[in-house]
């Protein structure tokens, strides 16, 4: 007689319910079931589960599959044992369970596919727009930079660098005066790093008084200043953050005298 754990473990009860077993296999195991309580009482818990599920899930067949699947069910329509007077009914619903089953994993993959597809399409979406503003900023940096060197090597701009003094001799900037059009451009580049309370600003003399022409913002190596008419010499002080409404004298870093 077979051994109820090797039963167990090989999935013959499984196989039985879904109608998997040789003519054979079947008559042996249902006398086993018919002498072994705890085993019958397993089988019957396991029938319940399928016709549970079958039920549950409830997928109606094409009539063609279902004609096969029941003639391949039925069979010998002779009962074999009396456990299960039904059982060519069971054996459809555990075969419509194990269909359930199968639908209902192959749907669960393919809403994990299409959460996966969903995901990437967003994922290049994002990507497209970061490269978009990076394409943008690259465009506008560039139409900048032909600006600046328009405006620099224009025939009416004349070129002054401002050199530090004493108290900062690292100092130096360079200015772009165009008379024609009154336009001023600093290059400002190379003076040295303020801290975050402090900023350069820039100072135009006209006839003994200080004019301002802007604070000269951090980090920014080319930029438009005011132009002042009949300026005789451009100058750079070290100012609190913000600018200054008068040049403190004591801070003056650089000046050029203009010709």
């Amino acid at each position: 007689m077979m051994d109820k754990n090797a039963i167990i473990e090989s999935g013959m009860l499984e196989r039985y319910l879904l109608g998997e077993l040789s003519h054979a296999e079947s008559l042996q195991l249902e006398a086993i079931l018919q002498e072994d309580a705890e085993l019958r009482s397993l089988y019957e818990e396991m029938e319940s589960d399928f016709e549970k599920m079958a039920r549950e899930n409830a997928i109606q067949p094409p009539a063609k599959v279902k004609q096969q699947l029941m003639e391949k069910v039925i069979g010998d329509t002779t009962p074999v044992i009396p456990l299960n007077e039904n059982r060519a009914n069971k054996q459809y619903l555990a075969i419509a369970a194990s269909f359930a089953l199968l639908f209902g994993v192959t749907a669960i993959w393919l809403y994990t596919q299409l959460n996966k597809t969903q995901e990437s399409i967003e994922l290049v979406r994002t990507q497209n727009s970061e490269l978009k503003n990076e394409l943008e900023l690259v465009m506008e940096n560039y139409d900048d930079i032909v600006g600046w060197y328009e405006t620099i090597n224009d025939p009416n701009a004349v070129q002054f660098i401002l050199k530090g003094n004493d108290k900062s001799p690292n100092a130096k900037a360079i200015s772009y005066v165009n008379h024609a059009n009154k336009t001023v451009v600093l290059n400002a580049k190379e003076l040295p790093t303020l801290d975050a309370d402090h900023d350069y600003q820039l100072w135009a003399d006209v006839a003994g008084e200080m004019i301002d022409m802007g604070v000269i913002p951090k980090n920014t190596p080319m930029i438009a200043m005011k132009y002042i008419d009949k300026a005789e010499s451009f100058n750079i002080t070290i100012e609190p953050a913000g600018g200054n409404d008068h040049p403190t004298v004591e801070r003056l870093i650089s000046n050029v005298y203009l010709e």
